[in-house]
């Protein structure tokens, strides 16, 4: 699929994604998926490396995995909320998926949950019919 092509070519294909990860491989991959479908991407391999990239950058997307050292992914996803507040989408990745997982991404102000290993359709059908700031199924 080339840019031309993708879910994402619209007035909203210039949307910048965040993506906090702290595992190198895993970064890259989403990065390099999310920069196929046309969008522009940032990537932090820490917490407060990604807090300090949305303060600076105002994405309108944030991926943030949960399982991050130091500042956990609730904290950067609450941290990141307080700066943007709900013009920011943001997205929990999490190796966790039982209900009560679910519930704490929610209360911590994520829009939407996905599970470890991400599938690249679930997460572009996902940025597809999300909507900054708005709540999405996840």
């Amino acid at each position: 699929m080339t840019a031309s092509e993708s879910s994402f070519d619209s007035p909203s294909a210039q949307r910048t994604v965040l993506v906090i990860e702290d595992n190198d491989d895993a970064r890259a991959a989403l990065v390099a998926l999310l920069e196929l479908e046309g969008l522009v991407v940032e990537g932090a391999a820490d917490g407060q490396q990604g807090i300090d990239i949305a303060r600076a950058k105002h994405p309108e997307i944030a991926l943030i995995d949960i399982g991050l050292p130091g500042i956990d992914g609730y904290e950067v996803g609450r941290r990141i909320r307080a700066l943007l507040g709900p013009r920011i989408f943001l997205v929990a990745l999490t190796g966790y998926g039982q209900p009560e997982d679910r519930q704490r991404t929610v209360e911590a102000g994520f829009d939407a949950h996905l599970v470890k290993p991400v599938d690249p359709t679930d997460l572009t059908a996902l940025l597809t019919r999300g909507t900054p700031g708005r709540g999405s199924p996840g």
